[in-house]
């Protein structure tokens, strides 16, 4: 039997411990893949944004009041610097749900910065220059 050097062992630890990490990455290709697909434009803004944002799945869904939740990974340079979490709450007449991938874009250091400090807030109005990909027509 071949013995596992020490970082293989390592490598081989931590999927067993987090193969949500290796899933949540096949995620964001998959969802990076299907905002081109849609539009093949985006792959500019992927190739040329400082840093961005993607959330591979938002949970969307209201009785009156609504909310929504997703998780995303930060990249910074084409390169992934972290994790972020998108949360909305919002009081209206609503009705229904929805799941939908979405992707922000920083055009500088100093944007991204800001968001990794938690100093960005993105409106109902502002999340429209947000991508998505199978979200309804609506902004709310």
């Amino acid at each position: 039997m071949r013995k596992l050097g020490p970082l293989m062992a390592c490598a081989v630890a931590l999927s067993l411990i987090c193969p949500t990490a290796v899933q949540a990455q096949d995620d964001v290709e998959e969802a990076i893949a299907d905002f081109v697909e849609a539009d093949a434009s985006t792959q500019w803004w992927f190739d040329n944004a400082y840093g961005y944002a993607v959330f591979p799945s938002v949970g969307k869904g209201a009785i009156g009041i609504g909310g929504a939740r997703g998780s995303g990974w930060v990249y910074e340079q084409g390169r992934l610097v972290g994790r972020t979490k998108l949360t909305q709450v919002t009081i209206g007449f609503q009705l229904g749900g929805q799941a939908y991938r979405e992707a922000v874009f920083f055009k500088d250091e100093t944007a991204l910065e800001d968001f990794k400090r938690g100093n960005f807030e993105l409106s109902a109005q502002a999340s429209a220059v947000a991508i998505t990909a199978g979200a309804s027509g609506d902004s709310s």
